[in-house]
């Protein structure tokens, strides 16, 4: 496992994104729990959650409490993982997402989590989307007066433009050290932010890193192949003898030293594909195929 930077702490190139292991579709608790000591067990040592990562209608926190669970029954040394969670989103009984960024919410979301997670402080606290009905200004005040009370040891956003990430820099400066957006093959939308992030020294965490090549566990059953809308991913896999997700993280992990994929997994086996992509180093020839084929269209 090779290593990136994230807030002044060394972190696994490849993170695991723990939502499939709480939402619909999830595996039992056996096997979540089997999948998460395997990306343990892999190197990673960036697990990402939220607290609205569980079943419509139910108790915020299944995937937390499962976090929790997971670290204290694991048979190796768990000290190093970071643990990165999210506020202010909820899920209602019709299966929806909610946006609440108030100070009050996210304060009480965070000292919530820090009871699920067993911890202290929280590694990494992430405003999990800006909520429209409320100033950007006073959600991401929430994170500073919660690092200043020493709640939360690391600051970051999710699902943010350049100028929120400017604008929360302007009120936490050095502390905000992570913006997680979604981004893949699919979707580059987010090409401004990465690249904002690799100036600003920004850990950028991909979101549904395999868009366009497995299918995100928000749009149905993960893990389902969609590889024939970028097809030089599937090819250059072929020629390597690897998965074509593990070409794609790898090819993310080209783009920015600051990048830090956390595709999600449902199977031991996955992560253990996915954790592989760090070691994956790719060509000139083969990177510059696979950005023509993932080129905005």
């Amino acid at each position: 496992m090779r290593y990136r930077t994230l807030g002044g702490l060394q972190v696994s190139a490849v993170g695991l994104g723990a939502m499939p292991l709480s939402i619909e579709g999830r595996p039992d608790e056996t096997r979540a729990l089997a999948t998460i000591h395997a990306a343990l067990d892999a190197g990673v040592t960036l697990l990402d959650t939220a607290d609205s990562y569980h079943l419509p209608g139910q108790a915020p926190g299944h995937n937390e409490l499962l976090l929790a669970r997971a670290l204290a029954t694991y048979g190796g040394d768990p000290d190093g993982v970071l643990v990165a969670t999210k506020g202010g989103r909820g899920r209602p009984a019709d299966g929806s997402w909610t946006v609440t960024g108030t100070a009050a919410h996210l304060k009480a979301g965070a000292e919530a989590s820090l009871k699920r997670l067993g911890v202290e402080a929280i590694g990494l606290y992430q405003l999990h989307k800006p909520d429209p009905a409320v100033p950007f200004e006073e959600s991401v005040g929430a994170l500073r007066d919660l690092l200043e009370e020493g709640k939360i040891r690391l600051a970051g956003l999710s699902n943010v433009s350049s100028d929120q990430i400017h604008r929360a820099r302007a009120i936490l400066g050095d502390r905000l050290v992570s913006v997680q957006n979604r981004y893949s093959p699919e979707t580059r939308d987010s090409d401004p932010e990465l690249r904002l992030c690799a100036e600003l020294g920004l850990a950028f965490l991909p979101w549904s890193p395999l868009g366009g090549i497995s299918r995100s566990s928000l749009d149905g059953p993960s893990g389902q192949t969609a590889g024939a809308r970028h097809p030089a991913f599937h090819e250059v896999a072929r020629e390597r003898g690897v998965s074509p997700q593990q070409v794609c993280l790898a090819w993310l992990l080209s783009l920015s030293p600051t990048v830090v994929p956390i595709p999600g997994a449902s199977r031991p086996q996955t992560i253990r594909d996915s954790a592989g992509a760090a070691d994956l180093v790719l060509t000139q020839e083969e990177l510059t195929r696979l950005t023509q084929a993932a080129r905005p269209r």
